[in-house]
């Protein structure tokens, strides 16, 4: 008997209970890049590499390793999932059908928010910032700012309705300017260093003047470099419905996007804390990174990088508009939020999700104007809340996401050719679970994150008042949740929609 031929992407899809809407259009580098632009250690690097010194000096650079290492088992749990379920709406569609739509509800709205305030922050703190050095205004000014964010928040919005390929374009060549405007000018930087040394290289080993059990202390805050940027890279799944041959490519973009950033973002930090030329001044820096360029390089050829940084910042927000979209999108496809007929429409002519894009910029929209206003006028510190919020919502998503994994794996069905995990499967989830673990230890228990903690609850609070005032209903009336199709890769027991 003739060995039966694989599914194509189409017929995928339309067994997990959906008709194909979107457009496939993204092969693997294109994925890779999504992936990559996500994970962006430029913007990880700009964003907490003064916070670092702050806190653990230059040696706040080594812990980026253990986040590399860690995600990377992350990464691997989920890639061997996302072949199985190569679905938009990623974090939500996983948890609906290993555990059931309520479950996929709140590790979904978790996802949601991540991405919002983390759209809002990297854009108002970090973004505009550089945009404002580059213009000549004042990068502390929080007016000039908010409207720099405003005009960047419309930018990726209009090329993400325009079509999803042209978004995948402008990633594809972040990859090159992201690696231009960190490890080029990293490894320029360790050049004209050994040229003119400011210092011995064991300052790369100097811990700012903290000593003993002190560094201990210090570890969770010189952490939070790495383990806030090697995120988001279980996003090029969220557009796997876009995805040519998702099944195989999906997988490749997550894993190698968090081990060439892990590497490059080393190296990016190697060359920038080396380079160094005065740690006090440096640490205190609105823009230390830039600061440190404008020593180096001058003020003309330091604009010039900073161009290669920013439109890699800017394509991080591309594929932010683009994941969030998606996840709102899947969400209202299966009427989980407010207003779900018209966030699931496709434009028909561009075939992108116009009403889940505009929704996912008002999001982001809200949290940065709530931002501006909350430490303009009321001297408050809303955006480094936000930040570090932006830091532990991912990992709540990991969390949830693998406990389910772990669950569920052994009712799942190996797929043919798919990557797996193989005999490896046990070790590598219960290492990555550990991971987490350790890691929401680090963002939550330490006093300074507990403001960052309490948004987290909110934000939580949220979703459980929409679930108990409607969305419970809709479950139990069958209006919502996930379609009740068996998918073949979910073998014997497909979760249900009202479960």
């Amino acid at each position: 008997m003739p060995e039966q031929a694989p599914l194509t992407d189409e017929q995928v899809l339309q067994s997990f209970g959906y008709r194909q809407e979107l457009r496939r259009a993204l092969r693997l580098f294109s994925l890779y890049a999504v992936a990559f632009s996500i994970i962006s250690i430029t913007t990880g690097i700009f964003t907490n590499f003064g916070f670092g010194l702050v806190h653990l000096g230059p040696a706040s650079i080594w812990p980026w390793i253990l986040a590399g290492v860690g995600q990377l088992l992350v990464a691997l749990v989920i890639s061997e999932l996302g072949t199985r379920m190569p679905l938009a709406g990623y974090s939500y569609q996983w948890g609906s059908r290993l555990v059931n739509s309520v479950y996929g509800w709140f590790v979904g709205f978790t996802a949601l928010c991540y991405l919002s305030v983390g759209g809002a922050g990297i854009t108002f703190v970090v973004v505009a910032p550089l945009w404002a050095t580059i213009l000549g205004l004042d990068p502390t000014n929080q007016t000039s700012n908010l409207i720099i964010t405003l005009v960047l928040f419309a930018l990726p919005l209009s090329i993400n309705i325009i079509s999803v390929a042209l978004a995948a374009r402008i990633n594809n060549v972040a990859v090159f300017t992201e690696i231009v405007g960190t490890v080029v000018v990293a490894l320029i930087l360790i050049v004209l260093f050994a040229t003119r040394p400011t210092h011995p290289v064991s300052f790369l080993f100097d811990t700012g003047g903290v000593t003993g059990s002190d560094i201990l202390a210090q570890l969770p805050y010189a952490a939070l470099m790495g383990i806030f940027t090697i995120v988001g890279f279980e996003l090029a799944a969220d557009l796997s419905e876009e995805a040519v041959n998702a099944r195989v490519t999906v997988p490749k973009a997550v894993i190698w996007s968090v081990v060439s950033s892990a590497a490059l973002g080393m190296v990016a930090l190697i060359g920038f804390a080396l380079a160094i030329p005065d740690l006090k001044k440096i640490a205190a820096s609105p823009v230390p990174v830039a600061d440190i360029f404008s020593y180096w390089l001058g003020s003309g050829l330091t604009k010039v990088f900073l161009l290669f940084v920013v439109f890699s910042i800017f394509s991080l927000s591309v594929v932010g508009t683009a994941a969030t979209g998606r996840l709102i999108f899947s969400l209202a496809r299966d009427n989980m939020l407010p207003m779900s007929s018209l966030l699931r429409r496709v434009d028909p002519r561009t075939r992108t999700p116009i009403p889940a894009l505009l929704a996912a910029t008002t999001l982001s929209l809200i949290f940065a104007v709530y931002g501006y206003l909350n430490d303009v006028y009321f001297g408050g510190n809303a955006f480094t809340v936000l930040i570090t919020a932006t830091a532990t919502l991912p990992f709540l998503v990991y969390l949830g996401t693998v406990l389910a994994y772990v669950w569920k794996r052994n009712q799942l069905m190996s797929l043919p050719g798919a990557f797996s995990l193989g005999g490896w499967a046990k070790p590598v989830m219960i290492a990555a679970l550990a991971w987490v673990l350790v890691v929401l230890a680090l963002l939550t228990i330490p006093k300074d994150y507990w403001g960052a903690d309490v948004v987290c609850v909110i934000l939580e609070l949220v979703a459980l008042a929409w679930w108990l005032l409607v969305l419970r209903g809709r479950l139990q009336r069958g209006e919502a949740g996930v379609s009740q199709v068996a998918a073949p890769a979910m073998g014997t027991t497909p979760a249900t929609a009202g479960e």
